[in-house]
């Protein structure tokens, strides 16, 4: 695993004091926390995501990227958004079990899961851990459908699980490459795997037989919204079959974590960023409202968006994106024992 960041978190809003170091930061280090919560399915109730239930086996990401939208959910547990966030990993052991038991509920009639609607089911501790892989297991014995939302190439040591879902139920797996160029992605996303490595990961799936789309998220205005074309063709090259785009969120304290880091990273472009996300955002930051906090507004947005949707038909991509979820959903043994 790659050098960690000096400990560095915004003030957590849920704290009562704030603590200042008198000398300089040590670097985080990774450390696992054990969640023993009782439920696995996290319901969305945003009007604006096509989801309805996801399951996130950890919480905290340490892939590190500068502009996580799920920092400030750290904040919960006490946690800093900064280093925290990205050192201080939550593990739900339990996760497999309880999805077995969530499964087992009268309620539950085979709704599509999405893995993972928070931070990356695939981050570098599921390696040793399994969790994913443990509940993908679960989804492939009920026949549930599954789409998957990830950076990581660590999907790839599933496909066996991932081939069965596609044969038995349904899945989708959305790489997330927001940036073309390795060396600037690395400045932003510092501890998750190239972009290259990531497209590579997309041909294998889809040469498997596995349906596969591309994640261009976030699109950061003056930073990143030129890549579009080149991602969009190379995600076609690579067999995606579908493509998505949602603007940057700076909400609470992701704002001063992503601006820190790019000052830093970026120093000669922070400004333009900065204008650029301003003269999307109508001169703020941020927009929190359902149906506008991930899409923007202005000329210069409604230019990305063209650029968006002609690059996407150049590369071949299919006018619509809306597919239909089969109901494919079934608990192991019920067919068998209706007969009797």
């Amino acid at each position: 695993m790659r050098n960690m960041r000096a400990m560095s978190n915004p003030p957590n809003p849920y704290e009562s004091t704030h603590r200042e170091l008198l000398e300089p930061a040590s670097s985080a280090r990774l450390e696992l926390y054990d969640d023993e919560t009782r439920e696995i399915l996290s319901r969305n109730d945003s009007p604006d995501l096509s989801f309805r239930w996801s399951v996130n086996p950890y919480r905290g990401c340490f892939h590190a990227c500068a502009y996580c939208y799920a920092r400030p959910t750290h904040e919960y547990w006490g946690f800093g958004a900064g280093t925290d966030f990205e050192s201080k990993i939550i593990v739900k052991r339990h996760a497999p079990a309880l999805l077995r038991r969530a499964f087992e509920k009268p309620s539950w009639k085979g709704e599509l899961i999405v893995f993972s609607g928070n931070t990356d089911c695939y981050q570098p501790i599921e390696a040793s851990l399994e969790l994913t892989r443990s509940c993908l297991e679960v989804c492939v014995e009920y026949r549930n459908p599954v789409a998957i939302i990830t950076k990581g190439v660590l999907v790839l040591r599933d496909l066996d699980i991932l081939k069965r879902l596609q044969q038995e139920a349904w899945v989708r797996v959305y790489c997330s490459i927001p940036f073309a160029d390795d060396e600037v992605a690395r400045r932003v996303e510092p501890q998750a795997p190239t972009t290259r490595k990531r497209f590579e990961a997309m041909a294998r799936l889809s040469d498997a037989g596995i349906p596969t789309g591309v994640s261009i998220a976030p699109v950061i205005p003056g930073l990143n919204d030129e890549d579009i074309p080149d991602l969009l063709h190379r995600a076609r090259q690579a067999g995606a079959r579908q493509a998505m785009h949602t603007l940057l969120r700076l909400s609470t304290s992701v704002e001063s974590v992503f601006l820190e880091r790019m000052a830093e990273a970026f120093p000669e472009r922070i400004g333009k960023i900065i204008h650029r996300i301003r003269e999307v955002r109508g001169g703020a930051m941020s927009d929190s409202a359902f149906f506008s906090r991930q899409h923007g507004h202005g000329p210069y947005w409604d230019a990305i968006e063209r650029l968006f949707e002609v690059a996407k038909r150049k590369a071949g991509f299919e006018e619509s994106d809306h597919e239909h979820v089969p109901m494919t959903f079934r608990r192991p043994g019920r067919e068998q024992a209706r007969l009797f």
